[in-house]
């Protein structure tokens, strides 16, 4: 008995022939951009005479929770009690906002802000204010409860600027408030993961992201783009 000979038809590679494949998206740590997202990947199974040899994933645009949020007066982070702070209030203020931790080698940078901070207070005493946002993510070194932190903040380094409750700033449990900082400001080469403790982001007067510094950048070399966003008057609020 003599088997059939079967000849194998030419395998497809045109990209317009290829099924597109749907699948649901969750982002974690970073913002679903604006656009599809597509990759490709070989199928799992075997390929048939007709099937081409690769599958375009289409990925669909996702919407956050904080999608429809257009300024930083959006948002209303907890303060140290876990009571609710519209930002709203700091409406036509320039604020800086920096994710904090006790025992990291960057703990010393508190003293740096508290001296920019009273330093332009002085001279804008109803237009500036300082946000710290405790976080244990980085190396665990803000193991703290909120009202240890507040008491090493005010032991140590006698601050006087607002610390907010503790928050994760990456991840699927990231406040809304940075993940909107981390989508308006992205860092060096669109990367918009918070890297490590004490990165800056200042706010101007009109609700919109005006900086992002990494941890490394002093608090003093921040008086000066301060200073500039200070003397401009506040256009319109979102």
């Amino acid at each position: 008995m003599h088997r059939p000979i079967c000849h194998r038809a030419p395998q497809l590679h045109s990209i317009a022939q290829a099924p597109i494949a749907i699948q649901p998206y969750s982002p974690s740590s970073i913002i679903a951009p604006s656009y599809p997202v597509c990759s490709i990947s070989r199928p799992l199974a075997p390929q048939s005479a007709a099937q081409p040899s690769f599958v375009i994933h289409q990925t669909p645009r996702t919407f956050s929770t904080m999608a429809s949020a257009t300024s930083f007066y959006d948002f209303k982070p907890l303060d140290k009690r876990g009571q609710e702070v519209p930002l709203a209030d700091y409406k036509g203020k320039v604020v800086l906002i920096v994710n904090t931790a006790s025992k990291c080698g960057f703990t010393p940078q508190y003293e740096g802000l508290e001296k920019i901070y009273k330093s332009i207070k002085d001279k804008y005493p109803d237009d500036f204010t300082i946000l710290g946002f405790p976080c244990n993510q980085f190396g665990g070194q803000e193991p703290g409860t909120n009202d240890e932190i507040q008491n090493f903040c005010l032991v140590n380094y006698g601050v006087s600027f607002p610390i907010m409750q503790k928050i994760d700033v990456n991840g699927d449990k990231a406040s809304d408030l940075y993940e909107w900082l981390k989508a308006e400001k992205p860092g060096l080469m669109g990367l918009k993961r918070i890297k490590w403790n004490f990165e800056k982001f200042l706010v101007g007067r009109d609700g919109k992201v005006k900086g992002r510094w990494a941890s490394t950048t002093k608090p003093e070399l921040l008086e000066k783009p301060i200073l500039d966003e200070l003397e401009k008057s506040a256009g319109p609020a979102n």
